[in-house]
């Protein structure tokens, strides 16, 4: 059992920063590949980014490239999500999640976090 909890949301200025944090409890971290979701209103929740469970590869949507970057720390239990240059669009809740048969990209969650707000204001 993996338990997934968000932290770093909050509302931010266009152009701004904003790190989110996904802090897994139970051992078996390093046996998921992890990833970010987001659902904004009236929206279907979306895969945004994933990273392998050694933290080699990552994967991103054409929308957050090269604004967004995903990165783990095994030693922490902790998933990151480093977003710059946010946009008002990025406005959503912001999902972690954990699914072990996957290698980056996450298409069925074993695990949800609660979600985090992130808002942009423009």
């Amino acid at each position: 059992q993996v338990q997934l909890v968000e932290s770093g949301g909050g509302l931010v200025q266009a152009g701004g920063s904003l790190r989110l944090s996904c802090a897994a409890s139970g051992r078996t971290f390093t046996t998921q590949a992890m990833g970010w979701f987001r659902q904004a209103p009236g929206k279907e929740r979306q895969f945004i980014a994933g990273i392998s469970r050694s933290g080699g590869s990552t994967y991103y949507v054409d929308s957050v490239k090269g604004r967004f970057t995903i990165a783990r720390d095994n030693a922490k239990n902790t998933m990151y999500l480093q977003m710059n240059s946010l946009k008002p669009e990025d406005t959503a809740v912001y999902y972690c999640a954990a699914q072990r048969n996957a290698v980056v990209r996450i298409t069925t969650p074993d695990y949800w976090g609660q979600g985090t707000q992130v808002t942009v204001s423009s």
